[in-house]
């Protein structure tokens, strides 16, 4: 009935609507302005608008506030922690929290380091973890679910449950006895009977990462499991048919059509990877510097002093090294957040 009434109801034609906006206009400017601004649907909508302003400008505030302060206090200098009328704005300007970050600190050492580990494990894990993906998505076999549900476990088990077992496992690291294996038959010598230590070298690093075992990885296969579910069957099916192989269809036609998702995927594991302390604390050998580790956790020796606002001046390093961690994060989401918004939606994780 609802239907059938709304077919009877007229059309209102063009020529309708261009008369009533004519007529409208020829109206006197005070008659138009009462009829726009003077009615009870407007001030509702007006309350609305201020309202959703004012909400906005106070989450912005409780957001924004901490950064602002940090980045205020890291442009004073000792005298200003002491002053009780400097709130924001440095009477005593000075860049020394930052020369001595660069200088004394070996910041650009650690950037470097840092950079290195997580561009690789990144690209790794990234590699690794679109094969795992793809297999839970486009393959049928046996144990499918209960592995996929282990890959899930390991999202859950906290990783300090493992840290004894994962540095004796790489402080003398064998893969199935093998190394052991050689040295009993005189291949290797018997300093290789206990297998290799690999916890001074950023090689652990590494092995986890190719593994598709390293941090956060079952996050990274989910969603790239979700992703790869989406993509028609037909496109394998007919590469199949024209003569490609499992890896080459893979290579040649998923691996194009995932590249946003395997950008949001690199860009998750090199920020995660980025910021870790767990893995390189345990794993990174002492004379490597890193920035989460080394930056972050020390105070340069020429603004180690004793004075009233220690404290205050001494946590202010400390926000600003954190700072100056998080800054190339910030510039590299400013160029890729366009990639990273793309893969999520793409993922199927949201909605």
């Amino acid at each position: 009935m609802d239907a059938q009434n709304a077919v009877k109801q007229p059309k209102i034609k063009k020529e309708t609507k261009n008369k009533i906006r004519v007529d409208f206009e020829r109206t006197p400017l005070k008659e138009r302005l009462k009829a726009k601004f003077g009615t009870t649907f407007f001030y509702q909508k007006l309350v609305v608008v201020i309202f959703r302003l004012v909400l906005l400008i106070g989450i912005s505030y409780v957001i924004l506030f901490p950064f602002i302060s940090k980045i205020a206090s890291s442009f004073m200098g000792m005298n200003d922690f002491v002053d009780p009328t400097v709130r924001l704005i440095a009477k005593d300007f000075s860049l020394d929290i930052y020369k001595a970050v660069f200088t004394e600190l070996g910041y650009w050492e650690a950037f470097a380091n840092t950079l290195e580990v997580s561009i690789i494990c990144a690209i790794l894990q990234t590699f690794t973890c679109c094969l795992v993906a793809y297999g839970f998505a486009k393959f049928k076999f046996r144990g499918n679910k209960l592995l996929f549900m282990l890959v899930m476990l390991t999202m859950i088990v906290p990783h300090p449950t493992m840290r004894l077992a994962m540095l004796q496992n790489f402080k003398d690291f064998d893969v199935l006895g093998i190394m052991d294996l050689l040295a009993k038959i005189n291949i290797l010598p018997d300093g290789f009977r206990y297998g290799i230590k690999l916890t001074e070298t950023f090689w652990p690093l590494y092995i986890l990462s190719a593994g598709a075992i390293a941090f956060k990885n079952g996050l990274y296969i989910f969603m790239l499991r979700q992703f790869f579910r989406g993509v028609p069957d037909e496109l394998e099916e007919s590469a199949y048919v024209d003569g490609s192989g499992v890896f080459r269809t893979f290579f040649t036609i998923i691996i194009p059509l995932s590249v946003p998702m395997m950008i949001t995927v690199f860009l998750f594991a090199f920020s995660w990877q980025w910021t870790d302390n767990f893995y390189t604390e345990l794993l990174l050998p002492t004379g490597r510097m890193t920035l989460f580790n080394d930056i972050i956790s020390d105070i340069p020796l020429s603004l180690r002093t004793d004075y009233a606002g220690q404290g205050l001046f001494y946590q202010a390093i400390h926000n600003t090294a954190g700072m100056m961690v998080i800054a190339p994060l910030i510039i590299m989401y400013l160029f890729c957040q366009r990639y990273l918004v793309q893969g999520i939606e793409r993922s199927g994780i949201v909605g």
